[in-house]
């Protein structure tokens, strides 16, 4: 089959791909710019009070709202709850109230849970901290978590609020959201900054004017980004009324979710190993983890994330409607776009990974040896980037099914053969490089969960165009690795990195040439996936 021309029987050429990338390119302004801002107090944070104890402490601290809010209702709300509301639209009320019972229940459970979390978080640092250590200073640690921990509920309020909206449709506000909790956090680093004296850590005071600003600062990001959805939710007409009760669809909802929390207590055992790995090895490794996973990130969140939030409506709809055909379509184009973006991307970060962790991380109170760890750490794992992409959707399809078990089984897998690894990074790995091997880790666990998900794909719907989707990811790395070549070469004509100034140089040099080498085969290829991405550039830069 010629993936490059041919189009599959059922799978409309220049149907669904472009209006996909349509939905998901409406989005990407702002993802980025949210990823941007969100990055930004990153470095800021780094250049204002460098990566040490201090630093490694709040990350952990700050990493614990996060998780707990997974554990209580997180994984549910971000995977099923988005296609039962979409189904409950079936109803003569429009969904209003299973909508309205849904945020009772789930909000009180939070309220519950965030009030049970607070009271609990010396332990939560006992199992996230090993005390045997300077890495991290565990009573600071239990300090920042009293401040933070109550982010849980407005975290949950978020992402309900978000999925109604993305029920509905409407993706502009939830995109948006997270940038004005950046600037509240960018704020508060500079608030921090300008305040006389540190943190003091022998002893830990709660009343320290630093750590209370660091602190209620950064809740009160999260507390801001879940308030601003409200008037667009106003204006979509919905009005919440407190409704009480369990019916026949909550007690559906109640199983699927039992099936993503035992997915997201399974993801949580491994993340609890990587935090534990870490702080035994040299300091600063959980804060440069932070970063370099937040790098990682960041094309994902801008492609991958704009797509998945576009796409999972559709393939709510098509399982509701029991069109296998049209749900296998949009995973096939789902993966296909998410390839001719990120594969190319993950070439340039593995050039330039090492000059953009100084660029990026090396100024101010960080420190150049830490900054260039940072980069190698991107760069040996930027090869997951794609297989990340492609489990994300994977479950999203899984879940407009309404089926939550596969999921929880394939995380079993992954978490399985990551645990081993990660030990062994601890125990064979310099200490100053074990964050190098835990990155690199996490995306071998990627690739292994990619390759797992598609094979039981295969086994639940048939044909899922594979031989298309492996084509075109063929095509990409040959592109990629033009391109990474292409920048290879020139690179051995600039000066090494060992400043600001130098990796700046690889960067705006490098960068350029490896993307635009890379992206210039696919275009020299023919690449029709290509084609709805480039018209949405296209129109963006016509438009400014």
């Amino acid at each position: 089959m010629d993936g490059t021309a041919t189009v599959t029987k059922g799978e409309p050429a220049g149907g669904s791909t472009p209006s996909l990338a349509k939905a998901s390119g409406s989005m990407a302004i702002a993802t980025l710019v949210s990823r941007i801002t969100g990055f930004g107090w990153k470095m800021v944070m780094a250049w204002l009070i460098g990566i040490n104890v201090a630093t490694d402490s709040f990350t952990i601290a700050n990493t614990l709202p996060n998780i707990i809010f997974e554990l209580l209702l997180g994984g549910v709300l971000a995977s099923i709850v988005v296609p039962l509301l979409v189904r409950s639209q079936k109803d003569d009320d429009g969904g209003a109230e299973y909508t309205n019972r849904l945020l009772t229940v789930g909000m009180t459970g939070l309220a519950v849970g965030t009030v049970l979390a607070v009271a609990a978080a010396p332990l939560f640092t006992a199992v996230y901290v090993d005390d045997s250590t300077g890495k991290a200073n565990p009573e600071l640690v239990t300090a920042f978590a009293y401040l933070l921990l109550p982010e849980i509920l407005f975290y949950g309020l978020f992402a309900l609020l978000s999925a109604i909206l993305q029920a509905k449709q409407v993706f502009g506000p939830t995109a948006w959201a997270p940038v004005v909790n950046n600037l509240v956090i960018l704020a508060t680093l500079v608030t921090y900054w300008a305040l006389p004296g540190d943190i003091s850590l022998d002893p830990v005071r709660m009343g320290d004017p630093k750590l209370l600003v660091l602190g209620i600062g950064t809740t009160l990001g999260i507390v801001v980004q879940a308030v601003v959805l409200l008037p667009a939710l106003r204006r979509t007409g919905f009005k919440f009324r407190w409704t009480w009760g369990i019916d026949a669809r909550l007690r559906e909802f109640g199983g699927l979710a039992l099936w993503i929390l035992g997915y997201v207590a399974i993801s949580q055992v491994g993340m609890v190993i990587t935090q534990r790995v870490l702080t035994v090895a040299a300091a600063g490794g959980v804060s440069i983890y932070s970063n370099a996973w937040l790098l990682f990130q960041l094309p994902y969140g801008v492609i991958g994330v704009s797509l998945l939030t576009a796409i999972l409506p559709r393939m709510s709809k098509a399982a509701a409607d029991g069109d296998t055909q049209r749900l296998v379509d949009d995973l096939s184009t789902g993966s296909r776009l998410s390839a001719v973006m990120l594969v190319p991307i993950s070439a340039v970060l593995t050039i330039i990974g090492a000059a953009l962790g100084v660029a990026l991380f090396g100024a101010g109170e960080a420190d150049i040896e830490q900054a260039q760890r940072l980069g190698h750490a991107l760069a040996f794992s930027a090869f997951g980037l794609l297989p990340y992409a492609l489990v994300m959707l994977q479950l999203r399809v899984f879940y407009a099914m309404k089926d939550a078990r596969t999921p929880t089984l394939i995380m079993i897998v992954m978490t399985v053969v990551k645990i081993p690894l990660l030990y062994m990074c601890g125990a064979l790995v310099r200490p100053d490089q074990v964050v190098v091997g835990v990155l690199l880790v996490n995306s071998l666990t990627f690739v292994v969960g990619a390759v797992l998900g598609q094979m039981w794909l295969w086994v639940r719907l048939g044909n899922l165009h594979s031989k298309k989707i492996v084509k075109v990811i063929a095509v990409c790395v040959l592109a990629g690795g033009v391109g990474g070549g292409a920048a290879w070469g020139l690179g051995l004509l600039l000066p090494e990195v060992d400043s600001l100034v130098t990796a700046w140089v690889n960067v705006v040099v490098l960068g350029p040439v490896a993307c635009l080498v890379a992206f210039g085969v696919l275009v020299a290829l023919k690449v029709p996936e290509l084609k709805p991405a480039t018209s949405r550039i296209t129109r963006l830069v016509r438009r400014g």
